[in-house]
């Protein structure tokens, strides 16, 4: 259950007023770890994770303890008794330990002093591993084990850890496609085929959050077509027939050096004309940039010699800058299964791109020709010549043109 001096904590111990807070706890008689992602991921040598925290001191104990080292402290989560701890500007995650009781049929949660109790109420074994500062481990439902086999499962009764909350049905889609190296749990798979319809009650936020984070998992596909499979998001998008052109994306992001991007990928699986895109956003309740983003990839198509020439790839970068046209390049180079030699040297000319900047502005033209809509037309007319002459015209060369 416990390995002494186990994990090398510096990578959790990011200031030395993380230590503070430690000592805070400590010296007022608590104990507090490291708890879940950042433990389990620390272990599995990634990076980027959150920071979260337990302690066996009570949201009113910790918040005392943090005054008298002078720490600020917020009330975050009333109902799952977390308080946010200000570190560096940065509020840290402290969760007083809690353990599961029965009331009338249903689940509830109280406080405990018990660590191994608080690990029961975690929905799987590799997110209920502990760490102290000193790189002790504390590991109660063999969580490492299952880390280092690439084992996903629940803890303790599968069926009974969804019916606690739906939502673990995505998450362990999510973890087994971003740890998965064993064969799939069953108990795991069929609670969660058994349950799916529970995922109907889940706000449809959180659904959609644990998609797109799962949809930059390294292993996405195997976890999308188990989904697909076993019909368990049918009520909130259909089943999707390009998960080639995924795989296809997949490798060529990987092999550009870029980090994967969740609207990219959906993008992909669903290749949707304007409507459907539409459809899309609104479904998944997009954010306003991720709407526009999604429907203009969908409207704007990519010149098909883009990839020959320099010059089509400098005028589609003015129109509608280098993130977009790199986005368009991936998607197409995705979708159409087009073989682009020099596709990496490509994107890092975009990147490098000096973007042209319109020597002309409305106000030059004024004095010239009078005020009214024509002004904006003959401006148009400009810039278009201007493009033409692969954006060598200079202010004085144009004005000539009028």
């Amino acid at each position: 259950m416990m390995k002494s001096e186990y994990l090398d904590v510096s990578p959790l111990v990011r200031t030395k007023n993380v230590a503070k807070l430690f000592q805070a706890v400590e010296d007022h008689g608590g104990t507090i770890r490291f708890v879940g992602g950042a433990v389990r991921d620390t272990l599995a040598g990634l990076s980027g994770f959150d920071l979260d925290l337990a302690t066996d001191l009570s949201p009113d104990e910790l918040m005392e303890a943090c005054l008298d080292f002078h720490l600020k402290t917020v009330p975050i989560g009333l109902k799952t008794a977390t308080t946010g701890v200000v570190i560096d500007n940065q509020i840290l995650e402290v969760a007083s330990l809690k353990r599961r009781i029965l009331v009338n049929g249903q689940y509830s949660e109280v406080f405990t002093d018990d660590w191994s109790a608080d690990a029961a109420t975690r929905d799987l074994t590799i997110n209920a591993v502990y760490a102290d500062l000193h790189g002790n481990i504390f590991d109660y439902y063999n969580g490492i084990d299952d880390l280092e086999k690439g084992i996903v499962r629940f803890i303790g009764n599968a069926e009974e850890r969804i019916k606690e909350d739906p939502l673990r049905i995505m998450r362990f889609f999510r973890f087994y496609a971003k740890f998965g190296k064993a064969p799939l749990d069953i108990p795991s798979l069929n609670a969660c085929i058994k349950f799916k319809n529970k995922l109907r009650c889940v706000a449809i936020e959180q659904v959609r959050d644990e998609l797109f984070k799962l949809l930059v998992t390294p292993n996405v596909c195997m976890a999308l077509k188990l989904i697909y499979d076993n019909d368990i998001l049918g009520f909130f998008l259909p089943p999707s027939q390009h998960l080639y052109a995924l795989e296809r994306l997949t490798k060529i992001v990987a092999d550009a050096k870029y980090e994967g991007n969740f609207l990219r990928r959906l993008f992909v699986l669903y290749q949707p004309n304007v409507s459907e895109a539409e459809n899309i956003a609104n479904t998944l309740r997009f954010t306003k940039k991720q709407k526009e983003t999604f429907i203009k990839w969908a409207k704007i198509s990519l010149n098909t010699n883009i990839a020959a020439s320099a010059y089509e790839r400098l005028k589609f970068v003015y129109r509608y800058g280098k993130q977009f046209t790199i986005d368009k390049i991936l998607l197409s180079a995705a979708i159409d299964g087009v073989q682009i030699p020099t596709l990496n040297s490509i994107l890092r000319e975009i990147e490098d791109t000096v973007v042209p900047i319109f020597p002309l502005r409305g106000r030059d033209l004024i004095g010239r020709i009078g005020n009214g809509e024509h002004v904006g037309r003959v401006l148009n007319a400009l810039e278009q010549q201007w493009i033409d002459s692969g954006f060598r015209l200079t202010r004085d060369e144009l004005l000539r043109a009028l």
